[in-house]
C-alpha cells in the first residue's frame, strides 16, 4: 500500500511540475467545457489570440459547412471568409505525391530512379545522391538536409530552385538513406524539378490537367501571382508587424477546394487503374502545413466520415499557435463526433 501511495503521489507531482512548463493557454484551450457547436469553438480560437480561423467540414450524408471567425483583413477590418483563398503551405506535397503516382503509373518516372539518375549535376553536390531514390525522397527518407532549416529562412526566402539547393550543397547527410525518417522540404523541391524535367513542362499545368479539372477545382493555384491578393486572406507572425498576404509561398486554395482533394483522395475517386495501390505505398492521406502567418490542416476521420480543412492565420516562433491549433482541431472532431450520437 506504501509503495502504491508513494508511486501515485510521485506521479501526481510530476503533474503539477509538468504543468509549469505549459503555456496557461494551452492548458485553458484543452480544459475548456467543450461548446456545442463548431462555430462555438472557431469563436473560441479566435478569443485565445488567433487573428483569423476559417473551417470546412464535409461529413457524408451532409451538406459541407463553413465557419469563420476573426479577420479576413485586420488592417481594414473585413470579417474572416470561408471562401478566402490561403496559402497551403506543405498541404501540397499531398499534390505532389499524386503527381508521382500518376507519371509512375504511365512509366514516364520510376520510383527506384536516384537523384544521380534524374538530376546527374547533383551528384557531387547531394551526398548519396546515387543511393537516394524517387520513393526515399517522397517519403523523407532520404537524409537530405533541409534547405528551409537555413538560418533566418524565413526572413528572406529563396527564389528559385538554385538558390534553395544552394543552401544544402556540400552539406553531409543527416543519416544513410533509407535507415531514419526526418521531414525535408528539400526533397520535394527535387521531385518539383525532376516532374519538369520528365513533363518538359511546368508540372502544376499536369496536376491541372490530372487532378484540378477532373476535381472542378478552379481555386488552387501555384502561386500568388495567379491571384487576386484581395482574396488572399491575410497572415500574420507574432512579433512582425505587418500583413504577410503578399509573400509568395507557393500554392494557395480555398478551404472548398483542399476538402474536395482530400475527399477524392482518401475514397479513391483521384485515381484510375493500379494508382491508388502506388499512392498507398508511397505517402500519406492527409497532411499540414506552415508558413510565417498561414497555418493549415487537410483531416480524414475515418470513424465519422469527415474531412474537415482548418486554415488559421496566425503563427509565433516558438510553435505555440501551432500546439494551440491542434488543440482546437482535436476539439472541433468532438464536437462533429457529438453531433452524430
Amino acid at each position: 500500500m506504501k509503495t502504491k501511495l508513494i508511486i501515485r503521489l510521485a506521479l501526481l507531482i510530476g503533474t503539477i511540475v509538468s504543468m509549469f512548463f505549459v503555456p496557461w493557454i494551452l492548458v485553458k484551450a484543452w480544459i475548456l467545457p467543450l461548446p456545442n457547436t463548431v462555430q462555438e469553438q472557431v469563436d473560441e480560437a479566435v478569443n485565445h489570440g488567433f487573428e483569423g480561423v476559417i473551417v470546412y467540414v464535409d461529413q457524408a450524408g451532409k451538406e459541407p459547412r463553413y465557419y469563420g471567425a476573426g479577420w479576413h483583413n485586420r488592417e481594414l477590418k473585413i470579417h474572416a471568409n470561408p471562401h478566402a483563398l490561403f496559402k497551403i503551405a506543405s498541404i501540397s506535397k499531398l499534390y505532389d505525391a499524386v503527381a508521382v503516382t500518376k507519371l509512375v503509373s504511365d512509366g514516364r518516372l520510376s520510383l527506384d530512379k536516384t537523384i544521380a539518375d534524374y538530376l546527374p549535376e547533383l551528384s557531387s553536390k547531394i551526398e548519396n545522391a546515387d543511393k537516394i531514390t524517387l520513393r526515399l525522397m517522397i517519403q523523407h527518407k532520404s537524409g537530405i538536409p533541409n534547405f528551409t532549416d537555413a538560418p533566418n529562412f524565413w526572413a528572406a526566402p529563396t527564389e528559385s530552385f538554385e538558390e534553395s539547393i544552394a543552401l544544402i550543397e556540400g552539406k553531409p547527410a543527416n543519416f544513410e538513406p533509407g535507415e531514419d525518417y526526418e521531414y525535408c522540404n528539400t526533397n520535394y523541391l527535387l521531385i518539383n524539378k525532376i516532374m519538369d524535367n520528365v513533363l518538359g513542362y511546368s508540372n502544376f499545368q499536369f496536376k491541372q490537367e490530372e487532378i484540378l479539372n477532373p476535381l472542378n477545382l478552379k481555386n488552387t493555384f501555384s502561386s500568388l501571382k495567379q491571384v487576386d491578393i484581395n482574396n488572399v486572406m491575410s497572415g500574420y507572425h507574432v512579433g512582425y508587424p505587418h500583413d504577410l498576404k503578399t509573400n509568395d509561398y507557393g500554392m494557395h486554395a480555398t478551404l472548398e477546394d483542399v476538402g474536395t482533394f482530400l475527399r477524392a483522395l482518401n475514397n479513391g475517386t483521384l485515381f484510375k487503374n493500379k494508382e491508388q495501390e502506388i499512392y498507398a505505398s508511397i505517402y500519406e492521406y492527409e497532411h499540414s502545413g506552415w508558413v510565417p502567418g498561414y497555418q493549415s490542416f487537410a483531416k480524414y476521420y475515418k470513424d465519422i466520415d469527415a474531412v474537415v480543412v482548418h486554415f488559421y492565420s496566425t503563427t509565433d516562433p516558438k510553435l505555440l499557435y501551432w500546439n494551440l491549433s491542434e488543440i482546437i482541431n482535436n476539439r472541433i472532431y468532438k464536437i462533429i463526433r457529438n453531433q452524430n450520437t
